[in-house]
This record gives C-alpha cells, structure tokens and sequence, in this order.
C-alpha cells in the first residue's frame, strides 16, 4: 500500500513520518506521535537549497499542483495580536485581506515576519507546515487542499517535505476548511 499512497511524490521515495521523525522539526514530530492518521503521512529527504515551490517541483518532478504551501499571518484588534495559517494550494493565494481577516475578526492582517514565524512555530522558514503549530492558531485550509487526494507541504525544516492526503490535514486540530480562502 506504500508504494502506490504517495504516487504525487515525483520521484522522492517517502516513507512513513513515524518512521523517520529525524527528518522533520520537534514540533511536528511531537504532532505526528498523537495523530490517529499519522501512518497516511509520508516523509522524504530534499536538497535543503530546493525547498521553494518551484525549485523543488522541478528537481523531484512533482506537479506544482500537487502542493500546498502554508503562511502565517498575523493581526491585531484592540491591542491583542492574532495568529493563523493558512494553507492554499501553491498555484493561489491566500485572501488574506478579504477571508482571513474576517476570520481573525482584525481589521487588518498581514504576513507574520519570518523571524517571527519561526520563532513562534520552531520551524525553518520556508519548511513551516500545519503540523506542530501552536494549539491556539487556527489552521486555515483552503476547500481545495482539503479535497485533494495528496499534497507535498513542508516538514518544519528545509531538508524534507511531508506528504498527505488533504483529509488529513483537514481534520488537524484547530483545522477549519474555508471555501475560497485561495484565489
């Protein structure tokens, strides 16, 4: 069953994250242990210098639309800052100013800065994913991911990506499915 589960992978081999939680940052592999789907999550091993979308689709011969990419966004309304991610298919964007807003009830919201990303997530930019996130965020995923049958994300760090059908990823907690939250 291994073998045919993660057929979008171009031609990384992954295996299961249960498997090789070295490849991916502490708080993943913390989230992964307590996932009753965990075993629908594979991980590979990446050139750390191809992490971004496009580099990384065309060396591993994986279709562009067999992504996701996941940002964190933060707001502020009456002196208390908000954080979320969202997490789009990589041919969209996320409407952070439109659906993202409204969500987080700021009246604006705008991309966290990396070093404060990665402060808070304890993941590599460029690598951060849905999994491991603060418990308080709301995990913002696009219908579209949520549908699909598999998606390459990040692994919390640059040197691996994750593998997982968007059900999964869905049912994360503090996950909410948001039709047209990419455009």
């Amino acid at each position: 069953m291994l073998a045919t589960m993660w057929t979008f992978a171009g031609t990384l081999a992954p295996v299961p994250v249960t498997d090789r939680p070295d490849l991916v940052a502490a708080p993943v592999a913390r989230a992964v242990a307590g996932m009753p789907d965990a075993a629908l999550v594979g991980v590979a091993a990446i050139d750390a210098g191809l992490a971004d979308t496009a580099a990384f689709c065309e060396a591993y011969g994986v279709d562009p639309a067999d992504g996701a990419n996941c940002v964190v966004v933060k707001g502020k309304r009456a002196g208390i800052v908000r954080y979320a991610a969202c997490l789009v298919l990589p041919t969209t964007r996320a409407d952070v100013n439109g659906v993202v807003r409204r969500r987080l009830d700021v009246r604006s919201v705008s991309f966290a800065p990396m070093d404060e990303a990665v402060e808070l997530t304890g993941m590599e930019y460029g690598g951060i994913t849905p999994l491991g996130l603060p418990a308080d965020w709301p995990i913002l995923v696009d219908a579209a991911v949520a549908a699909s049958p598999g998606v390459v994300i990040g692994a919390g760090i640059r040197g691996a990506k994750l593998f997982a059908p968007g059900h999964v990823l869905a049912a994360l907690p503090g996950a909410e499915v948001i039709e047209g939250l990419g455009r």
